[in-house]
């Protein structure tokens, strides 16, 4: 009798839970409505997981590129900063500039690639970058090449995938211009850039 006794308190307080539960104003449980889009699946979920990734790292090297030419091409040196200065990318396109650097035509970057090809090519006409004619002077063949005009000149270093330009005039000197953009070309190339 016991037994039953105690089947009978569960019993009696199953029934007023359920009747305590009624009365409240609970709004009844629905299911989970379906989205009106048909399921992607998992390999779409992952194509377009990467397509993500790569927008973002978009973004971000372009945000970065820009960072490399304002924080360490247009740094200042002893109170003297580059007038202008580019990372462009061998095939012509510009990753990042300095508001200040020239319009350039594409052939003007394909005659420097060819210098650094084949060395001493910009020597007899002279190096153009933005329509401006700079006296071909000493550099490293195939690495880098150094102009001059009047009391300026241009640096452009090759790296694995780019060309880093430095362009200056006075009070800045040949000298401080090839550190600044030979250091950066440097570690473009430790970096396998």
């Amino acid at each position: 009798m016991k037994e039953g006794h105690v089947f009978n308190r569960v019993e009696w307080a199953v029934e007023r839970a359920l009747e305590i539960r009624s009365s409240l104003a609970f709004p009844p449980r629905t299911k989970f409505k379906a989205r009106a889009s048909p399921r992607m699946s998992a390999s779409q979920r992952i194509r377009r997981r990467r397509e993500r990734e790569r927008e973002r790292a978009r973004a971000r090297d372009a945000m970065s590129w820009q960072t490399y030419v304002d924080d360490h091409l247009m740094c200042e040196i002893e109170g003297r900063h580059l007038t202008a200065s580019a990372i462009v990318g061998q095939d012509g396109s510009v990753w990042a500039q300095s508001a200040s650097f020239p319009q350039f035509k594409p052939e003007e970057i394909t005659n420097i690639i060819n210098d650094f090809n084949e060395p001493g090519t910009l020597a007899p006409i002279g190096l153009f970058l933005g329509s401006t004619k700079y006296m071909v002077i000493q550099g490293e063949p195939g690495a880098v090449i150094r102009g001059k005009k009047g009391s300026g000149g241009i640096t452009v270093k090759k790296t694995n995938q780019a060309l880093i330009f430095g362009i200056y005039d006075e009070p800045m000197t040949p000298g401080q211009c090839n550190m600044v953009v030979e250091r950066l070309g440097d570690y473009l190339i430790d970096q396998g850039l």
